[in-house]
């Protein structure tokens, strides 16, 4: 035993032991993840059941556990019980998504080839079965004729709604966005007192033929609303009772327990694309994350457009051009601790600094004919981004200096020796060996930035945000708008929503895609740094 110390082995395998076991927790994290969320959107047969009281429900068998013996009754404690998870949908009916129901209380369960599933855009899944479609309130057609004029209709119905909702972003919101612009400009004028009678009444007519423009879409809009909403589908729902839904509230509809795998694998994908394009509706429970997926990113960017040259430029003076003694070391021991300060606390300073202190004052100076109303004395992406840049910072200066020490002394005396002036030698010797060491610290600040919540919450992210930071209005890029994250969206889906089962799988899905989203993001960054490491090696290691 005393060999297997002095040798230096035990610790070896102590040490690899634990790296084992860390990576089965990691491991296992993302198999927890993968196995709840990757299976959401494939379309589950849809069951009937009728319980010995005489209930019938139809829906979803999501999940089966063994009952507690606290609650079984008495005279059934001896014995173990099953029971399931019924997702029943038709919230507008039950008032609840999900029931319990025991087996020992079931008089049936079957899976009917008629049930029908509608995915709407509101009050969750409607499970039933297809009675017929009317068109202006009259019926067109009823039983197994009806399936194809659901399709048509749907589909028409799909097509007005989107192009309803198209004009409504686009061109309702650019005439919105003239206006606006108009009405500030007027203000502009009448609050320095710049503005002639002529001037001010040309913006009177401009905005009055804007207001005209927007009349006429709004009629349009009008028109197509009611026209979406002349068809509707009739559908029985379980216990007999019939429920009419018009089709513009319809998203999708199918018969799972008609489809074969390769259908179903079809549907599968169609509703991940809609995951990954699509705006999010429900209180953030149904639909896509798109918004979420874009404001990551752009943060993402932004923030590591600003640290790396802060971070850089820091390290690089604190180890190349400061004289080490007690004051450079007290600013490595403040940077080091800096990485260890609640996120928390960034995003109070970022919430008192950059929103109200430089975002007030820019509005103060620039922006005071639209107070009271803050432009960019409140939370946006901008603010956000800074905010996290600063939360990241120490990473990438620790891991900038350490990339510096390791370029080797001969290189930079070669350099000087050869008559290069310091600044020379570090631009074209020094950084560029240290560039794959600098992407290190970039990788891990990309890694931390994109999971980080707390400071966002006080600085811009929002939980629906129906503008996007970036689109085809000037200046096209809109730093001072509220974002969407996905973090915080997993955050308020899954605390916050008022529909917790139902949220669940949603939970997941946003969870698993933030971690592919970070993935991507970190290899995008290692291969350029695999590739920086192989150009310089040569010459400098």
């Amino acid at each position: 035993m005393k060999t297997l110390f002095k040798s230096g082995d035990i610790f070896l395998w102590f040490t690899g032991a634990v790296l084992g076991v860390i990576i089965l927790m990691v491991a296992g994290l993302l198999l927890v993840v993968v196995l709840n969320g990757a299976g959401v959107f494939w379309p589950s047969a849809v069951v009937e059941v009728r319980t010995k009281a005489g209930q019938i429900f139809m829906g979803e068998i999501k999940a089966e556990e063994e009952i507690p013996p606290g609650s079984l009754p008495e005279n059934m404690q001896d014995e173990s019980h099953v029971r399931i998870q019924l997702k029943i949908g038709n919230r507008d009916v039950y008032g609840v998504d999900f029931k319990w129901i025991n087996y020992y209380e079931l008089a049936a369960l079957q899976y009917p080839a008629d049930a029908l599933c509608i995915e709407r855009m509101e009050y969750g899944n409607m499970y039933g079965r297809l009675i017929g479609v009317k068109n202006d309130g009259v019926y067109i057609a009823k039983g197994d004729n009806a399936w194809p004029s659901f399709q048509n209709l749907a589909e028409k119905s799909t097509d007005l709604v989107r192009e309803r909702i198209a004009l409504e972003k686009k061109s309702i919101g650019a005439i919105n966005y003239e206006i606006e612009q108009l009405r500030l400009r007027k203000k502009r004028l009448e609050f320095y007192n710049e503005g002639a009678l002529a001037e001010l009444a040309e913006i009177d007519r401009q905005v009055s033929e804007k207001q005209k423009s927007y009349e006429s879409l709004m009629l349009k809009v009008t028109d197509l609303t009611r026209r979406a909403a002349e068809a509707s589908v009739v559908v029985e729902i379980a216990g007999g009772s019939q429920k009419e839904l018009p089709l513009s509230q319809v998203v999708r509809f199918y018969q799972p327990n008609q489809m074969g795998f390769f259908a179903k694998l079809q549907m599968y994908v169609q509703k991940v694309w809609e995951f990954l394009r699509e705006d999010p509706r429900e209180s953030n429970t149904e639909g896509g994350v798109f918004p979420a997926i874009f404001g990551t990113v752009l943060m993402v960017i932004i923030m590591t457009l600003a640290v790396v040259p802060f971070g850089v430029v820091a390290a690089l003076y604190l180890r190349e051009y400061a004289n080490q003694g007690p004051f450079v070391r007290l600013t490595r021991i403040a940077v080091n601790n800096l990485a260890g300060v609640p996120s928390i606390v960034f995003g109070i300073f970022g919430l008192g600094f950059f929103v109200y202190f430089c975002g007030g004052s820019l509005d103060q100076f620039l922006f005071a004919e639209r107070l009271p109303s803050p432009t960019w004395g409140t939370g946006g992406i901008l603010w956000a981004s800074l905010t996290l840049a600063l939360l990241t910072v120490p990473v990438v200066i620790v891991a900038t200096e350490e990339a510096l020490v390791a370029v080797p002394r001969g290189a930079r005396d070669g350099s000087l020796a050869l008559g290069a002036t310091k600044w020379q030698t570090t631009w074209r010797v020094v950084l560029p060996a240290a560039t794959p060491g600098m992407l290190t610290g970039v990788i891990l600040a990309m890694a931390r930035g994109a999971g980080e919540v707390a400071p966002l919450m006080i600085t811009g992210v929002v939980k629906l945000a129906p503008n996007l930071p970036l689109d085809g209005t000037f200046p096209f890029l809109h730093l001072d708008r509220k974002f969407m994250h996905l973090g915080f969206h997993i955050y308020d889906v899954g605390f916050q929503s008022p529909n917790v089962e139902a949220a669940k799988p949603m939970v997941f899905m946003t969870a698993l895609l933030l971690i592919l989203i970070v993935l991507l993001l970190n290899l995008t960054a290692i291969i350029i740094r695999a590739r920086l490491r192989k150009k310089y090696q040569g010459s400098t290691f």
